[in-house]
C-alpha cells in the first residue's frame, strides 16, 4: 500500500484545482483533483504535501490542516492511504505551467460538478463545508466506486 497526499487550497471562496491532462499513464487523466502525490522514502505526509504543492503550483502553504486519511482499495490500481489536507494561506506565485495539467481557481459551489473520481465527492464536500476530521475507505471495482465506508 502506498502513501499519498492531496491538498485543496482555498482562498476567496475558490479552490485551486488541477485538471490532469499532461502525464502519460496517469490514473487521474481527464479528472480534476487537488495538488498532491506519492510520498518519497523517509518523507512525512506533511513534507510530501508541501513538496507536491510547490512542485505542481509554485505555492508554499503556510496555514494548513490534516483532515484525515482516505483509504483507496482497488482491484485495478495499487491500494493507497491518502492523507487529506486543506490549506488557507500560502506564499509565492502560481505557476503558469504545471507539469501535471491545467491549474484553475474554481468557485467552491462549482467544484462538486467537475469531472472527478466518483468517490472524491465523499471527502470533498465535507472538507469544503468545514469538517475538521474526515476518514473514509473507498473501494473500487475497476474505475467504478463499489463501497464507501465511513471511519471515525
Amino acid at each position: 500500500m502506498r502513501d499519498t497526499t492531496l491538498c485543496y487550497i482555498i482562498k476567496d471562496q475558490k479552490v485551486l484545482m488541477l485538471f490532469r491532462n499532461k502525464k502519460e499513464n496517469d490514473l487521474n487523466e481527464g479528472k480534476w483533483v487537488g495538488p498532491g502525490g506519492k510520498t518519497e522514502p523517509g518523507e512525512t505526509p506533511e513534507e510530501c504535501m508541501k513538496r507536491e504543492v510547490f512542485e505542481e503550483t509554485g505555492l508554499v502553504v503556510t496555514k494548513y490542516r490534516l483532515h484525515g486519511i482516505i483509504k483507496f482499495i482497488s482491484d485495478k490500481w495499487e491500494d493507497e492511504n491518502m492523507y487529506l489536507f486543506s490549506a488557507t494561506e500560502f506564499t509565492g506565485t502560481l505557476r503558469e505551467e504545471c507539469p501535471e495539467g491545467e491549474l484553475e481557481w474554481i468557485p467552491v459551489e462549482r467544484v462538486p460538478d467537475l469531472p472527478m473520481w466518483s468517490g472524491d465527492i465523499y471527502f470533498l464536500k465535507p472538507l469544503l463545508s468545514g469538517e475538521e476530521t474526515i476518514n473514509l475507505t473507498l473501494r473500487y471495482k475497476g474505475d467504478t466506486l463499489a463501497e464507501v465506508i465511513k471511519g471515525e
